[in-house]
Protein backbone atom coordinates (compact mmCIF):
# COMPACT_ATOMS: atom_id res chain seq x y z
CA UNK A 1 0.00 0.00 0.00
CA UNK A 2 1.14 3.55 -0.71
CA UNK A 3 0.33 7.06 0.50
CA UNK A 4 -1.83 7.39 -2.62
CA UNK A 5 -4.85 6.29 -0.59
CA UNK A 6 -4.33 8.46 2.49
CA UNK A 7 -7.46 10.60 2.96
CA UNK A 8 -8.58 9.83 -0.62
CA UNK A 9 -12.40 9.97 -1.02
CA UNK A 10 -13.19 6.54 -2.50
CA UNK A 11 -16.55 5.07 -3.51
CA UNK A 12 -16.96 1.27 -3.54
CA UNK A 13 -19.96 -0.59 -4.93
CA UNK A 14 -20.51 -4.22 -3.99
CA UNK A 15 -18.95 -3.89 -0.54
CA UNK A 16 -20.85 -6.88 0.87
CA UNK A 17 -19.55 -9.20 -1.86
CA UNK A 18 -16.59 -11.56 -1.61
CA UNK A 19 -13.96 -9.21 -3.05
CA UNK A 20 -15.70 -6.10 -1.74
CA UNK A 21 -15.18 -6.97 1.91
CA UNK A 22 -11.45 -7.52 1.43
CA UNK A 23 -11.17 -4.38 -0.70
CA UNK A 24 -12.82 -2.17 1.92
CA UNK A 25 -10.55 -3.67 4.60
CA UNK A 26 -7.46 -2.79 2.53
CA UNK A 27 -8.71 0.71 1.72
CA UNK A 28 -9.49 1.48 5.34
CA UNK A 29 -6.06 0.14 6.32
CA UNK A 30 -4.47 2.46 3.76
CA UNK A 31 -6.24 5.48 5.24
CA UNK A 32 -8.79 6.12 2.50
CA UNK A 33 -12.07 7.92 3.18
CA UNK A 34 -14.40 5.16 2.01
CA UNK A 35 -18.07 5.39 1.06
CA UNK A 36 -19.80 2.08 0.32
CA UNK A 37 -22.97 1.42 -1.63
CA UNK A 38 -24.99 -1.39 -0.04
CA UNK A 39 -28.23 -2.68 -1.55
CA UNK A 40 -29.02 -5.69 0.68
CA UNK A 41 -27.80 -6.03 4.26
CA UNK A 42 -25.78 -9.26 4.52
CA UNK A 43 -24.90 -9.88 8.21
CA UNK A 44 -22.54 -12.77 7.45
CA UNK A 45 -20.56 -10.90 4.79
CA UNK A 46 -16.94 -10.08 5.58
CA UNK A 47 -17.85 -6.40 5.30
CA UNK A 48 -20.25 -6.66 8.24
CA UNK A 49 -18.54 -9.48 10.14
CA UNK A 50 -15.19 -7.65 10.27
CA UNK A 51 -16.82 -4.52 11.69
CA UNK A 52 -15.93 -2.40 8.68
CA UNK A 53 -19.28 -0.58 8.78
CA UNK A 54 -17.99 1.52 11.65
CA UNK A 55 -15.03 2.77 9.57
CA UNK A 56 -16.85 3.85 6.39
CA UNK A 57 -19.89 5.77 5.20
CA UNK A 58 -22.69 3.42 4.16
CA UNK A 59 -25.18 4.49 1.48
CA UNK A 60 -28.21 2.23 1.05
CA UNK A 61 -29.46 1.96 -2.51
CA UNK A 62 -29.19 0.39 -5.96
CA UNK A 63 -26.36 0.99 -8.41
CA UNK A 64 -28.94 1.39 -11.21
CA UNK A 65 -30.17 4.60 -9.54
CA UNK A 66 -28.16 7.16 -11.51
CA UNK A 67 -29.50 10.12 -9.55
CA UNK A 68 -28.39 8.49 -6.30
CA UNK A 69 -24.96 7.78 -7.78
CA UNK A 70 -24.58 11.42 -8.81
CA UNK A 71 -25.63 12.60 -5.36
CA UNK A 72 -23.15 10.35 -3.58
CA UNK A 73 -20.26 11.21 -5.90
CA UNK A 74 -20.97 14.90 -5.49
CA UNK A 75 -21.74 15.12 -1.77
CA UNK A 76 -18.72 13.04 -0.76
CA UNK A 77 -16.42 14.73 -3.30
CA UNK A 78 -15.43 11.34 -4.65
CA UNK A 79 -12.04 11.05 -6.30
CA UNK A 80 -11.81 7.29 -6.95
CA UNK A 81 -14.54 4.77 -7.82
CA UNK A 82 -14.18 0.98 -7.68
CA UNK A 83 -17.22 -0.76 -9.13
CA UNK A 84 -17.68 -4.35 -7.95
CA UNK A 85 -21.47 -4.55 -7.58
CA UNK A 86 -22.91 -7.36 -9.68
CA UNK A 87 -25.07 -10.45 -9.68
CA UNK A 88 -22.24 -13.01 -9.75
CA UNK A 89 -23.93 -16.42 -9.60
CA UNK A 90 -24.12 -18.23 -12.94
CA UNK A 91 -27.08 -20.40 -11.93
CA UNK A 92 -29.11 -17.37 -10.82
CA UNK A 93 -28.27 -15.65 -14.11
CA UNK A 94 -29.58 -18.65 -16.03
CA UNK A 95 -32.85 -18.64 -14.07
CA UNK A 96 -33.23 -14.85 -13.80
CA UNK A 97 -31.47 -13.27 -16.78
CA UNK A 98 -33.33 -9.95 -16.69
CA UNK A 99 -32.40 -9.12 -13.10
CA UNK A 100 -28.80 -10.10 -13.90
CA UNK A 101 -28.70 -7.87 -16.97
CA UNK A 102 -30.24 -5.01 -14.98
CA UNK A 103 -27.68 -5.27 -12.17
CA UNK A 104 -24.61 -5.98 -14.26
CA UNK A 105 -25.27 -3.99 -17.42
CA UNK A 106 -27.68 -1.18 -16.49
CA UNK A 107 -25.91 -0.76 -13.15
CA UNK A 108 -22.61 -0.24 -14.94
CA UNK A 109 -23.87 2.37 -17.40
CA UNK A 110 -25.76 4.24 -14.66
CA UNK A 111 -22.64 4.50 -12.52
CA UNK A 112 -20.38 5.47 -15.42
CA UNK A 113 -22.81 8.12 -16.62
CA UNK A 114 -22.93 9.50 -13.09
CA UNK A 115 -19.12 9.57 -13.06
CA UNK A 116 -19.10 11.37 -16.43
CA UNK A 117 -21.29 14.07 -14.91
CA UNK A 118 -19.16 14.35 -11.75
CA UNK A 119 -16.10 16.52 -12.41
CA UNK A 120 -14.17 15.50 -9.27
CA UNK A 121 -13.95 11.79 -10.22
CA UNK A 122 -10.40 11.13 -11.40
CA UNK A 123 -10.19 7.34 -11.73
CA UNK A 124 -12.68 4.49 -12.03
CA UNK A 125 -12.02 0.76 -11.96
CA UNK A 126 -14.75 -1.57 -13.25
CA UNK A 127 -14.61 -5.25 -12.34
CA UNK A 128 -15.29 -7.51 -15.30
CA UNK A 129 -14.50 -11.25 -15.39
CA UNK A 130 -12.76 -13.93 -17.42
CA UNK A 131 -16.31 -15.06 -18.28
CA UNK A 132 -16.61 -11.94 -20.46
CA UNK A 133 -14.40 -13.72 -23.00
CA UNK A 134 -16.79 -16.62 -23.46
CA UNK A 135 -15.18 -19.74 -24.92
CA UNK A 136 -12.00 -19.64 -27.02
CA UNK A 137 -9.77 -22.34 -28.39
CA UNK A 138 -6.58 -20.32 -27.95
CA UNK A 139 -5.29 -20.32 -24.36
CA UNK A 140 -4.43 -18.56 -22.19
CA UNK A 141 -6.88 -15.72 -22.79
CA UNK A 142 -5.13 -12.42 -23.49
CA UNK A 143 -6.76 -9.01 -23.42
CA UNK A 144 -6.88 -9.04 -27.23
CA UNK A 145 -9.30 -11.99 -27.27
CA UNK A 146 -12.81 -10.90 -28.34
CA UNK A 147 -15.54 -10.67 -25.73
CA UNK A 148 -18.09 -13.23 -26.85
CA UNK A 149 -20.18 -14.41 -23.93
CA UNK A 150 -23.04 -16.70 -24.96
CA UNK A 151 -24.91 -17.37 -21.70
CA UNK A 152 -26.64 -14.76 -19.48
CA UNK A 153 -23.89 -14.20 -16.91
CA UNK A 154 -21.12 -14.23 -19.50
CA UNK A 155 -23.07 -11.85 -21.76
CA UNK A 156 -23.72 -9.46 -18.87
CA UNK A 157 -19.98 -9.23 -18.17
CA UNK A 158 -19.12 -8.87 -21.88
CA UNK A 159 -21.59 -5.97 -22.14
CA UNK A 160 -20.49 -4.20 -18.96
CA UNK A 161 -16.85 -4.55 -20.00
CA UNK A 162 -17.51 -3.05 -23.45
CA UNK A 163 -19.58 -0.22 -21.95
CA UNK A 164 -16.68 0.69 -19.66
CA UNK A 165 -14.30 0.69 -22.61
CA UNK A 166 -16.73 2.87 -24.59
CA UNK A 167 -16.84 5.49 -21.83
CA UNK A 168 -13.05 5.51 -21.73
CA UNK A 169 -12.46 5.78 -25.47
CA UNK A 170 -15.45 7.96 -26.45
CA UNK A 171 -15.65 10.39 -23.54
CA UNK A 172 -12.12 10.18 -22.15
CA UNK A 173 -13.54 8.95 -18.85
CA UNK A 174 -10.65 7.78 -16.63
CA UNK A 175 -11.90 4.19 -16.43
CA UNK A 176 -10.06 0.86 -16.68
CA UNK A 177 -11.25 -2.74 -16.37
CA UNK A 178 -10.09 -5.72 -14.30
CA UNK A 179 -10.68 -9.27 -15.55
CA UNK A 180 -10.12 -11.99 -13.00
CA UNK A 181 -10.92 -15.69 -12.80
CA UNK A 182 -12.91 -17.72 -10.28
CA UNK A 183 -12.60 -15.93 -6.95
CA UNK A 184 -12.24 -17.86 -3.72
CA UNK A 185 -11.41 -16.83 -0.17
CA UNK A 186 -12.86 -16.25 3.25
CA UNK A 187 -16.30 -14.72 3.06
CA UNK A 188 -17.66 -16.81 0.19
CA UNK A 189 -20.80 -18.35 1.68
CA UNK A 190 -22.04 -20.08 -1.47
CA UNK A 191 -21.43 -23.58 -0.15
CA UNK A 192 -21.92 -25.27 -3.51
CA UNK A 193 -18.77 -23.63 -4.79
CA UNK A 194 -15.78 -25.91 -4.75
CA UNK A 195 -13.55 -24.20 -2.15
CA UNK A 196 -16.04 -23.40 0.64
CA UNK A 197 -17.94 -26.62 -0.04
CA UNK A 198 -14.79 -28.74 0.22
CA UNK A 199 -13.56 -27.05 3.39
CA UNK A 200 -16.94 -27.42 5.09
CA UNK A 201 -17.22 -31.07 4.05
CA UNK A 202 -13.79 -31.87 5.50
CA UNK A 203 -14.58 -30.09 8.76
CA UNK A 204 -17.74 -32.22 8.99
CA UNK A 205 -15.89 -35.41 8.13
CA UNK A 206 -17.77 -35.79 4.84
CA UNK A 207 -16.35 -36.59 1.42
CA UNK A 208 -16.12 -33.43 -0.73
CA UNK A 209 -18.32 -33.59 -3.83
CA UNK A 210 -16.99 -32.89 -7.33
CA UNK A 211 -19.91 -32.84 -9.73
CA UNK A 212 -17.73 -32.98 -12.88
CA UNK A 213 -15.08 -35.55 -13.77
CA UNK A 214 -12.58 -33.38 -11.88
CA UNK A 215 -10.53 -32.52 -14.96
CA UNK A 216 -12.00 -29.11 -15.72
CA UNK A 217 -9.37 -26.36 -15.50
CA UNK A 218 -10.28 -22.98 -14.03
CA UNK A 219 -8.35 -19.84 -13.16
CA UNK A 220 -8.71 -19.74 -9.37
CA UNK A 221 -7.87 -16.31 -7.97
CA UNK A 222 -7.69 -15.34 -4.31
CA UNK A 223 -10.07 -12.59 -3.16
CA UNK A 224 -7.38 -10.62 -1.30
CA UNK A 225 -5.28 -10.59 -4.47
CA UNK A 226 -8.35 -9.40 -6.35
CA UNK A 227 -8.82 -6.55 -3.89
CA UNK A 228 -5.18 -5.52 -4.20
CA UNK A 229 -5.32 -5.71 -8.01
CA UNK A 230 -8.20 -3.21 -8.12
CA UNK A 231 -6.20 -0.81 -5.97
CA UNK A 232 -3.04 -1.17 -8.06
CA UNK A 233 -4.97 -0.42 -11.24
CA UNK A 234 -6.57 2.67 -9.68
CA UNK A 235 -3.17 3.98 -8.63
CA UNK A 236 -1.63 3.42 -12.05
CA UNK A 237 -4.66 4.93 -13.79
CA UNK A 238 -4.19 8.11 -11.75
CA UNK A 239 -0.70 8.59 -13.16
CA UNK A 240 -1.15 7.44 -16.77
CA UNK A 241 -3.97 8.72 -18.97
CA UNK A 242 -3.01 6.17 -21.65
CA UNK A 243 -4.65 3.49 -19.50
CA UNK A 244 -8.12 4.97 -20.00
CA UNK A 245 -10.40 2.40 -21.59
CA UNK A 246 -7.84 -0.39 -21.12
CA UNK A 247 -8.54 -3.84 -19.63
CA UNK A 248 -6.17 -6.04 -17.63
CA UNK A 249 -6.21 -9.73 -16.76
CA UNK A 250 -5.12 -10.71 -13.24
CA UNK A 251 -4.16 -14.31 -12.62
CA UNK A 252 -1.68 -16.60 -10.88
CA UNK A 253 -1.20 -18.12 -14.35
CA UNK A 254 -1.19 -21.71 -13.18
CA UNK A 255 -3.37 -24.46 -14.60
CA UNK A 256 -5.16 -26.35 -11.84
CA UNK A 257 -7.85 -28.96 -12.33
CA UNK A 258 -10.79 -29.13 -9.98
CA UNK A 259 -9.53 -32.46 -8.62
CA UNK A 260 -6.05 -31.04 -8.01
CA UNK A 261 -7.55 -28.08 -6.15
CA UNK A 262 -9.61 -30.36 -3.91
CA UNK A 263 -6.58 -32.57 -3.25
CA UNK A 264 -4.54 -29.50 -2.25
CA UNK A 265 -7.23 -28.50 0.24
CA UNK A 266 -7.36 -32.04 1.65
CA UNK A 267 -3.58 -32.06 2.04
CA UNK A 268 -3.50 -28.65 3.73
CA UNK A 269 -6.23 -29.79 6.13
CA UNK A 270 -4.48 -33.09 6.87
CA UNK A 271 -7.46 -35.10 5.63
CA UNK A 272 -7.44 -38.58 4.05
CA UNK A 273 -11.02 -38.28 2.75
CA UNK A 274 -11.53 -39.32 -0.87
CA UNK A 275 -13.38 -36.87 -3.17
CA UNK A 276 -16.79 -38.02 -4.44
CA UNK A 277 -16.37 -37.52 -8.21
CA UNK A 278 -19.85 -37.65 -9.77
CA UNK A 279 -19.18 -36.65 -13.40
CA UNK A 280 -22.58 -34.95 -13.71
CA UNK A 281 -21.56 -31.56 -15.13
CA UNK A 282 -22.85 -30.56 -18.58
CA UNK A 283 -22.50 -27.47 -20.80
CA UNK A 284 -19.32 -26.35 -19.05
CA UNK A 285 -16.17 -24.93 -20.64
CA UNK A 286 -13.45 -27.49 -19.92
CA UNK A 287 -10.37 -25.30 -20.00
CA UNK A 288 -10.05 -21.64 -18.98
CA UNK A 289 -7.16 -19.57 -17.72
CA UNK A 290 -5.78 -16.08 -18.20
CA UNK A 291 -2.49 -14.51 -19.20
CA UNK A 292 -1.46 -11.72 -16.81
CA UNK A 293 1.53 -10.67 -18.94
CA UNK A 294 0.04 -7.24 -19.65
CA UNK A 295 -0.57 -6.51 -15.96
CA UNK A 296 2.98 -7.56 -15.11
CA UNK A 297 4.50 -5.50 -17.91
CA UNK A 298 2.38 -2.34 -17.78
CA UNK A 299 1.39 -2.18 -14.10
CA UNK A 300 4.30 -4.00 -12.47
CA UNK A 301 1.72 -6.20 -10.78
CA UNK A 302 2.23 -9.59 -9.20
CA UNK A 303 0.02 -11.68 -6.87
CA UNK A 304 0.65 -11.32 -3.15
CA UNK A 305 0.00 -14.98 -2.29
CA UNK A 306 0.82 -18.39 -3.73
CA UNK A 307 -2.02 -20.85 -4.20
CA UNK A 308 -1.12 -22.83 -1.06
CA UNK A 309 -0.70 -19.65 1.02
CA UNK A 310 -4.08 -18.35 -0.12
CA UNK A 311 -5.80 -21.69 0.46
CA UNK A 312 -4.27 -21.84 3.95
CA UNK A 313 -5.63 -18.40 4.81
CA UNK A 314 -9.00 -19.37 3.37
CA UNK A 315 -9.16 -22.60 5.39
CA UNK A 316 -8.32 -20.69 8.58
CA UNK A 317 -11.13 -18.20 7.85
CA UNK A 318 -13.71 -20.98 7.45
CA UNK A 319 -12.53 -22.76 10.58
CA UNK A 320 -13.17 -19.58 12.56
CA UNK A 321 -16.44 -18.82 10.81
CA UNK A 322 -17.95 -22.30 10.99
CA UNK A 323 -16.86 -22.70 14.58
CA UNK A 324 -18.63 -19.47 15.54
CA UNK A 325 -21.76 -19.93 13.43
CA UNK A 326 -22.89 -23.50 13.88
CA UNK A 327 -21.04 -24.74 10.77
CA UNK A 328 -22.64 -22.17 8.52
CA UNK A 329 -26.26 -23.27 8.84
CA UNK A 330 -28.51 -20.58 7.50
CA UNK A 331 -25.81 -19.12 5.26
CA UNK A 332 -26.72 -18.46 1.66
CA UNK A 333 -26.44 -21.65 -0.40
CA UNK A 334 -26.74 -20.18 -3.85
CA UNK A 335 -26.75 -21.92 -7.17
CA UNK A 336 -23.72 -24.13 -7.55
CA UNK A 337 -20.55 -23.03 -9.26
CA UNK A 338 -18.61 -26.09 -8.13
CA UNK A 339 -17.32 -28.37 -10.83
Amino acid sequence: MSNFWLDRPTFVTGATGLVGGWLVRRLVGAGAEVTCLVRDWVPQSEFVRAGLTGSVRVVRGDVRDQALMERVLGEYETDTVIHLAAQTIVGIANRNPVSTFEANVAGTWALLEACRRSPLVRQIVVASSDKAYGEHEQLPYSEEAPLQGRHPYDVSKSCADLIAQAYGHTYGLPVAVTRCGNFYGGGDLNWNRIVPGTVRSVLRGQRPVIRSDGQFIRDYFYAEDGAAANMVLAEKLAGDSALRGEAFNFSNEIQVTVLELVERILRLMGSDLEPDVRNEATNEIRHQYLSAEKARRVLGWRPLFTLDEALGRTIDWYKDFLGAHGEGRGAHAGAGEAL
